[in-house]
């Protein structure tokens, strides 16, 4: 047994068997790249569920976090410390929120939303207590709590851990008259993402969001866009709802937020929805540490000084137009938006994994999902000629 072999035995006698990854044991990653512990090098293509948008240990926010770490990490929030409101500023003057709340993991960003929502139904819009209604969509994914997995569609996710939590109410995603349908006076609020990552980068037809907002507006409801893996430049703009031209009640944004160093995520809202928070009602004692703050302030900055954002576009372009060329009768569909891409393949391809594999041998890591796509989401370091190598690479596997 060689040293991997070694390290994924232990792995499997261990750990509890709850993923399921491809057999590559990583041990360092810089920019768009990874090597495993055979020292072989690998384009990565998923960037931890885009959580590392800024490339792999980007120096400035290594520097940031190291220089952090010397001084001070954990105050909880008992304290005030000297980097969340330097944090608060930043957040708001890049995204023009008015409330910040944050957390540490996407799912508690979250969890903390439909709490919020909830009570913002009950206090201010006046639905009875106990009533309060959310609409989500199906093939949905914002997470694994027993909360958000009691409205996921998905049966791995959701079965055998009943009893579930109710006030959720399921739509199509897309279907912008079905979201018209299902709203009533205890509906408190929409929770969507702007482009389905985990059911395989499904986009919305156009105009569903523009309609989605109108509805919202009209009939009180709380707009939430869950933006922890569309946001923060993924799809080419720095929030996918600029693609659409909306603007959200509550933004939800993590991943990306620490370029992949710790967990950080936040709530983006305003006075009116955050504001019915008050002490002891909700709360986190990692949430809006000091070590945190500073990671993500400087994640921020990398991200707008460095160009990242209008890369993403225009190398997601390129990689598209050579995503569509590739020829082979059992690709269903390309679609992406910035690098944010799928390839769907026919079902008679017979799943989508052992393509990974197949990718893998040559150098580049990709994860597949809902059994016949293929995501990929690299860095937005990319550059074209590792777009143009990654496009070749992809076409010799498939072909």
């Amino acid at each position: 047994m060689n040293a991997s072999e070694n390290l994924i035995a232990t792995e499997q006698r261990l750990g509890a068997h709850n993923y399921k990854p491809l057999d590559v044991v990583l041990t360092r990653g810089e920019g768009v790249y990874v090597w495993d512990t055979d020292g072989n090098r690998y384009l990565d293509c998923l960037s931890a569920y885009s959580a590392v948008n800024q490339g792999h240990c980007h120096p400035k926010i290594l520097a940031a976090m190291v220089e952090q770490a010397g001084k001070l990490t954990l105050t909880s929030r008992a304290f005030r410390n000297d980097q969340l409101a330097h944090l608060y500023e930043e957040l708001a003057a890049l995204t023009g929120s008015h409330k910040i709340l944050p957390m540490n993991s996407g799912a508690e960003a979250v969890e903390t939303a439909i709490k919020a929502v909830r009570k913002w139904g009950y206090e201010v819009k006046g639905v009875p207590e106990g009533k309060a209604e959310i609409i989500v969509c199906s093939d949905n994914f914002h997470g694994r709590t027993l909360s958000i997995i009691s409205f996921s569609t998905d049966p791995d996710a959701r079965t055998g851990f009943g009893p579930y939590t109710p006030g959720f109410r399921t739509i199509p995603f897309g279907d912008a008259d079905a979201f018209a349908a299902a709203i009533n006076e205890n509906t408190v609020g929409a929770l969507i993402e702007p482009i389905q990552g985990e059911a395989g980068v499904i986009i919305p037809p156009a105009g569903y969001f523009k309609r989605v907002r109108e509805l919202c507006t009209t009939h009180n409801v709380t707009l939430i866009l869950d933006e922890i893996q569309t946001g923060l430049g993924r799809t080419g703009k720095l929030l996918a709802e600029e693609h659409e031209g909306i603007e959200a009640d509550v933004t939800l944004i993590g991943k990306a937020l620490s370029g992949g160093f710790y967990p950080v995520s936040a709530v983006l809202s305003n006075t009116e929805v955050l504001g019915v928070l008050k002490p002891g009602q909700h709360g986190s004692t990692f949430g809006g540490n000091p070590l945190a703050c500073a990671v993500a302030r400087t994640a921020l900055k990398v991200l707008t000084e460095e160009g990242m954002i209008e890369n993403a576009e225009k190398m997601g372009n390129y990689f598209l137009e050579g995503l569509r060329s590739i020829r082979s009768n059992i690709v269903k569909d390309v679609r992406g938006r910035g690098l944010m891409l799928a390839i769907e393949l026919e079902p008679e391809a017979g799943g989508a994994r052992q393509y990974c594999y197949g990718l893998k041998e040559r150098g580049l890591l990709a994860k597949d999902t809902h059994e016949h796509t293929i995501r990929l989401a690299p860095p937005l370091v990319i550059t074209k000629d590792q777009v143009e190598w990654a496009v070749s690479e992809i076409e010799k596997t498939i072909t």
